[in-house]
Protein backbone atom coordinates (compact mmCIF):
# COMPACT_ATOMS: atom_id res chain seq x y z
CA UNK A 1 0.00 0.00 0.00
CA UNK A 2 1.55 3.34 -0.73
CA UNK A 3 1.17 5.85 1.82
CA UNK A 4 -1.43 8.74 0.95
CA UNK A 5 -1.57 12.12 2.83
CA UNK A 6 -5.19 13.98 2.65
CA UNK A 7 -5.97 17.25 4.60
CA UNK A 8 -8.71 16.65 6.26
CA UNK A 9 -9.92 19.97 8.21
CA UNK A 10 -9.43 23.97 7.17
CA UNK A 11 -6.43 25.32 8.33
CA UNK A 12 -6.17 26.50 11.33
CA UNK A 13 -3.37 28.94 12.98
CA UNK A 14 -1.19 27.14 15.53
CA UNK A 15 -2.58 23.45 15.21
CA UNK A 16 -1.31 21.55 17.85
CA UNK A 17 -2.10 18.44 20.54
CA UNK A 18 -3.82 15.60 18.64
CA UNK A 19 -5.27 13.31 20.80
CA UNK A 20 -7.60 10.14 19.37
CA UNK A 21 -10.45 9.11 21.77
CA UNK A 22 -11.57 5.78 21.10
CA UNK A 23 -14.55 5.58 22.52
CA UNK A 24 -16.11 8.53 20.13
CA UNK A 25 -14.33 7.73 17.40
CA UNK A 26 -12.80 11.24 17.01
CA UNK A 27 -9.85 13.13 16.81
CA UNK A 28 -9.63 16.05 19.50
CA UNK A 29 -6.73 18.91 18.71
CA UNK A 30 -6.23 22.40 19.40
CA UNK A 31 -5.26 25.89 17.98
CA UNK A 32 -3.22 27.58 20.41
CA UNK A 33 -3.62 31.30 19.39
CA UNK A 34 -7.42 30.93 18.58
CA UNK A 35 -7.64 29.62 21.71
CA UNK A 36 -9.78 26.90 20.32
CA UNK A 37 -10.51 23.09 21.22
CA UNK A 38 -11.55 21.20 17.88
CA UNK A 39 -13.31 17.70 17.42
CA UNK A 40 -13.36 15.90 13.97
CA UNK A 41 -14.84 12.65 13.55
CA UNK A 42 -13.81 11.13 10.31
CA UNK A 43 -16.99 8.83 9.91
CA UNK A 44 -18.88 11.93 9.00
CA UNK A 45 -15.88 14.75 8.18
CA UNK A 46 -17.65 17.08 10.80
CA UNK A 47 -15.35 19.34 11.85
CA UNK A 48 -16.53 21.89 15.13
CA UNK A 49 -14.73 23.86 17.39
CA UNK A 50 -15.09 26.18 20.13
CA UNK A 51 -13.48 28.94 21.76
CA UNK A 52 -11.48 28.58 25.49
CA UNK A 53 -10.31 31.29 27.70
CA UNK A 54 -6.78 31.70 26.32
CA UNK A 55 -4.13 30.26 24.69
CA UNK A 56 -4.74 26.65 25.04
CA UNK A 57 -1.76 24.30 24.42
CA UNK A 58 -3.42 20.56 24.71
CA UNK A 59 -6.38 18.80 25.40
CA UNK A 60 -6.93 15.37 26.52
CA UNK A 61 -10.55 13.81 27.66
CA UNK A 62 -10.72 12.79 31.53
CA UNK A 63 -11.67 9.24 31.41
CA UNK A 64 -14.97 7.62 32.14
CA UNK A 65 -16.42 10.93 30.59
CA UNK A 66 -17.25 11.92 27.03
CA UNK A 67 -18.12 15.75 27.75
CA UNK A 68 -14.80 16.65 29.91
CA UNK A 69 -11.13 17.55 29.25
CA UNK A 70 -7.77 18.75 30.58
CA UNK A 71 -6.79 21.59 28.96
CA UNK A 72 -3.59 24.14 29.32
CA UNK A 73 -4.90 27.40 28.80
CA UNK A 74 -2.00 30.13 29.53
CA UNK A 75 -0.52 28.80 32.84
CA UNK A 76 -3.47 26.92 34.23
CA UNK A 77 -4.53 23.26 34.14
CA UNK A 78 -7.98 23.41 34.34
CA UNK A 79 -10.89 20.75 33.47
CA UNK A 80 -13.52 22.11 30.92
CA UNK A 81 -17.41 20.37 29.82
CA UNK A 82 -17.99 20.80 25.94
CA UNK A 83 -20.60 18.75 24.32
CA UNK A 84 -18.27 18.90 21.34
CA UNK A 85 -21.36 20.41 18.79
CA UNK A 86 -19.75 23.64 17.31
CA UNK A 87 -19.56 26.99 19.19
CA UNK A 88 -21.08 25.48 22.08
CA UNK A 89 -19.65 26.89 25.13
CA UNK A 90 -16.81 25.25 27.13
CA UNK A 91 -17.31 25.75 30.54
CA UNK A 92 -14.77 25.48 33.09
CA UNK A 93 -15.58 22.47 36.01
CA UNK A 94 -12.37 22.76 37.68
CA UNK A 95 -9.23 24.52 38.02
CA UNK A 96 -6.21 21.89 39.18
CA UNK A 97 -3.66 24.81 39.51
CA UNK A 98 -1.37 26.82 37.37
CA UNK A 99 2.64 26.95 37.00
CA UNK A 100 5.62 29.33 36.40
CA UNK A 101 4.14 31.61 38.60
CA UNK A 102 8.00 33.69 38.63
CA UNK A 103 7.85 33.90 34.92
CA UNK A 104 4.47 34.61 33.93
CA UNK A 105 5.38 35.71 30.42
CA UNK A 106 5.48 32.07 29.65
CA UNK A 107 2.56 29.64 28.44
CA UNK A 108 1.70 25.76 28.74
CA UNK A 109 2.52 24.34 25.42
CA UNK A 110 1.93 20.55 24.37
CA UNK A 111 0.71 17.72 26.97
CA UNK A 112 0.01 14.17 26.93
CA UNK A 113 -1.11 11.23 29.24
CA UNK A 114 1.24 8.81 30.21
CA UNK A 115 -0.04 4.69 30.35
CA UNK A 116 -1.22 5.22 33.82
CA UNK A 117 -3.54 8.54 32.80
CA UNK A 118 -0.73 10.85 34.36
CA UNK A 119 -0.50 14.18 32.00
CA UNK A 120 2.79 15.33 31.27
CA UNK A 121 3.24 18.91 29.84
CA UNK A 122 5.56 21.60 29.79
CA UNK A 123 5.65 25.21 29.23
CA UNK A 124 7.69 27.40 26.84
CA UNK A 125 9.09 31.56 26.68
CA UNK A 126 7.81 33.94 25.56
CA UNK A 127 7.35 34.16 21.93
CA UNK A 128 7.69 38.75 21.16
CA UNK A 129 8.17 38.80 18.39
CA UNK A 130 6.58 35.39 16.56
CA UNK A 131 9.58 33.09 15.65
CA UNK A 132 11.94 34.26 18.48
CA UNK A 133 11.43 32.53 22.05
CA UNK A 134 12.98 33.29 25.54
CA UNK A 135 15.00 30.11 26.10
CA UNK A 136 15.52 28.61 29.03
CA UNK A 137 12.36 29.56 31.30
CA UNK A 138 9.72 26.90 30.68
CA UNK A 139 9.72 23.56 32.48
CA UNK A 140 8.00 20.25 32.09
CA UNK A 141 5.58 19.46 34.69
CA UNK A 142 3.39 15.31 35.53
CA UNK A 143 0.27 15.53 36.54
CA UNK A 144 -0.47 13.00 39.17
CA UNK A 145 -4.70 13.68 39.71
CA UNK A 146 -4.77 16.97 41.07
CA UNK A 147 -0.79 17.21 42.19
CA UNK A 148 0.93 18.90 39.67
CA UNK A 149 5.23 18.33 40.24
CA UNK A 150 7.99 20.08 38.22
CA UNK A 151 10.12 17.20 36.97
CA UNK A 152 12.31 19.52 34.56
CA UNK A 153 13.32 22.98 34.06
CA UNK A 154 15.55 24.88 32.04
CA UNK A 155 13.19 24.18 28.73
CA UNK A 156 12.83 26.45 26.01
CA UNK A 157 9.49 24.77 24.02
CA UNK A 158 8.48 22.00 25.72
CA UNK A 159 7.51 19.59 23.09
CA UNK A 160 6.78 15.79 21.71
CA UNK A 161 5.90 13.41 24.57
CA UNK A 162 5.90 9.25 23.98
CA UNK A 163 6.41 6.15 26.35
CA UNK A 164 7.86 3.15 25.67
CA UNK A 165 6.48 0.98 28.31
CA UNK A 166 8.85 -2.40 26.92
CA UNK A 167 12.15 -0.58 26.85
CA UNK A 168 11.47 1.94 30.09
CA UNK A 169 11.67 4.72 28.25
CA UNK A 170 10.02 8.04 27.91
CA UNK A 171 10.79 9.94 25.01
CA UNK A 172 10.53 14.27 24.86
CA UNK A 173 11.51 16.97 23.13
CA UNK A 174 12.75 20.41 23.95
CA UNK A 175 12.35 21.86 20.25
CA UNK A 176 15.62 24.57 20.01
CA UNK A 177 18.03 21.43 21.23
CA UNK A 178 16.86 20.51 17.65
CA UNK A 179 17.83 16.78 19.44
CA UNK A 180 15.43 13.84 21.21
CA UNK A 181 15.97 12.75 24.81
CA UNK A 182 15.36 9.73 26.22
CA UNK A 183 14.93 9.14 30.19
CA UNK A 184 14.14 6.24 32.41
CA UNK A 185 10.71 6.09 32.97
CA UNK A 186 9.42 4.61 35.83
CA UNK A 187 5.40 3.03 34.88
CA UNK A 188 4.64 3.03 38.26
CA UNK A 189 5.54 5.64 39.88
CA UNK A 190 5.90 8.57 36.66
CA UNK A 191 9.22 8.98 38.08
CA UNK A 192 12.24 9.57 35.14
CA UNK A 193 15.85 9.74 35.39
CA UNK A 194 19.14 9.12 33.45
CA UNK A 195 18.57 11.40 30.67
CA UNK A 196 20.11 10.47 27.02
CA UNK A 197 19.92 12.40 23.75
CA UNK A 198 19.02 9.62 21.04
CA UNK A 199 18.49 11.86 17.57
CA UNK A 200 20.27 14.89 16.71
CA UNK A 201 18.61 16.98 14.27
CA UNK A 202 22.01 18.70 12.83
CA UNK A 203 23.99 15.49 12.86
CA UNK A 204 21.44 13.96 10.58
CA UNK A 205 20.99 17.36 8.04
CA UNK A 206 17.24 17.61 9.07
CA UNK A 207 15.76 21.02 8.22
CA UNK A 208 13.76 22.43 11.01
CA UNK A 209 13.16 21.51 14.24
CA UNK A 210 12.08 18.31 16.23
CA UNK A 211 8.17 19.19 17.40
CA UNK A 212 4.90 16.67 19.09
CA UNK A 213 6.14 13.14 18.60
CA UNK A 214 4.24 10.13 18.80
CA UNK A 215 5.09 6.36 18.79
CA UNK A 216 4.16 2.94 17.12
CA UNK A 217 3.65 -0.44 18.20
CA UNK A 218 7.28 -0.89 16.81
CA UNK A 219 8.70 1.40 19.35
CA UNK A 220 9.72 3.43 16.73
CA UNK A 221 9.02 7.63 17.11
CA UNK A 222 7.25 9.43 14.79
CA UNK A 223 8.08 12.90 15.10
CA UNK A 224 7.04 16.34 13.59
CA UNK A 225 9.01 18.54 12.17
CA UNK A 226 8.15 22.44 12.42
CA UNK A 227 9.53 24.30 9.60
CA UNK A 228 10.33 21.39 7.86
CA UNK A 229 7.19 20.24 6.11
CA UNK A 230 7.31 16.52 7.55
CA UNK A 231 7.37 13.52 9.68
CA UNK A 232 10.46 11.21 10.28
CA UNK A 233 10.46 7.75 11.26
CA UNK A 234 12.98 7.15 14.57
CA UNK A 235 14.39 3.95 15.91
CA UNK A 236 15.52 5.61 19.59
CA UNK A 237 16.54 2.77 20.08
CA UNK A 238 19.86 2.91 17.22
CA UNK A 239 19.22 6.75 16.51
CA UNK A 240 18.52 5.57 13.12
CA UNK A 241 16.48 7.59 10.61
CA UNK A 242 13.67 5.00 8.88
CA UNK A 243 11.67 6.98 7.02
CA UNK A 244 10.67 10.58 5.80
CA UNK A 245 7.01 11.65 5.02
CA UNK A 246 6.78 14.53 3.13
CA UNK A 247 3.13 17.10 4.20
CA UNK A 248 2.28 19.66 2.01
CA UNK A 249 2.81 22.28 5.12
CA UNK A 250 5.98 23.90 6.30
CA UNK A 251 5.50 23.61 10.27
CA UNK A 252 4.53 20.47 11.01
CA UNK A 253 3.81 20.50 14.61
CA UNK A 254 2.25 17.27 15.96
CA UNK A 255 0.41 13.11 15.29
CA UNK A 256 -1.01 10.46 16.62
CA UNK A 257 -2.56 7.52 15.52
CA UNK A 258 -6.32 6.57 15.46
CA UNK A 259 -8.81 5.33 13.17
CA UNK A 260 -10.57 2.08 14.42
CA UNK A 261 -7.13 0.17 13.93
CA UNK A 262 -5.04 2.45 14.93
CA UNK A 263 -3.12 2.57 11.06
CA UNK A 264 -3.97 6.35 10.55
CA UNK A 265 -1.74 9.18 11.63
CA UNK A 266 -3.43 12.27 11.76
CA UNK A 267 -1.06 15.49 11.81
CA UNK A 268 -1.94 19.29 12.39
CA UNK A 269 0.19 22.00 11.55
CA UNK A 270 0.56 25.69 11.92
CA UNK A 271 0.08 28.63 9.01
CA UNK A 272 2.05 31.54 11.08
CA UNK A 273 3.87 34.19 8.72
CA UNK A 274 6.71 33.90 10.44
CA UNK A 275 9.47 34.60 7.84
CA UNK A 276 6.93 34.20 4.54
CA UNK A 277 3.03 33.92 4.19
CA UNK A 278 2.08 30.25 5.03
CA UNK A 279 -0.97 29.77 2.41
CA UNK A 280 -3.56 26.63 2.37
CA UNK A 281 -3.46 23.99 2.71
CA UNK A 282 -0.91 25.02 5.78
CA UNK A 283 -2.10 25.08 9.28
CA UNK A 284 -4.84 22.09 8.27
CA UNK A 285 -4.80 18.89 9.83
CA UNK A 286 -4.11 15.92 7.89
CA UNK A 287 -4.55 11.77 7.64
CA UNK A 288 -1.92 10.02 6.49
CA UNK A 289 -2.37 6.43 5.28
CA UNK A 290 -0.68 3.69 4.26
CA UNK A 291 2.19 3.60 6.37
CA UNK A 292 2.15 0.16 7.10
CA UNK A 293 2.19 0.60 11.08
CA UNK A 294 0.22 0.37 14.09
CA UNK A 295 0.29 2.78 17.21
CA UNK A 296 -1.23 2.89 20.93
CA UNK A 297 -4.44 4.11 22.01
CA UNK A 298 -3.95 7.54 23.59
CA UNK A 299 -4.55 7.39 26.99
CA UNK A 300 -7.00 9.69 28.89
CA UNK A 301 -6.00 11.62 32.33
CA UNK A 302 -7.58 9.57 34.96
CA UNK A 303 -8.61 12.78 37.80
Amino acid sequence: MSVKVQKITEPVLLGEGPHWDEKQQALFFVSILEHTIHKYVPATGVHTRTKVGGRVGFIVPVEGTTDQFLVGVDLKFVIVRWDGADGSPATVVKEIGDVDRDVNTNRINDGKADPKGRVFAGTMGKEEPLGSVDLQKGSLFRLDGSKITKVVDGISISNGLAWDLRQKAMYYTDSLEKNIRRYDYDVETGEISNLKYIFDFEKNKIAGVPDGTTIDTDGNLWVAVFEGSCILKIDPRTGDLLQKVPIPALQVTSATFGGPNYDILFVTSASLNITAAQDPPCGATFMVTGLGVKGFPNVNFKL
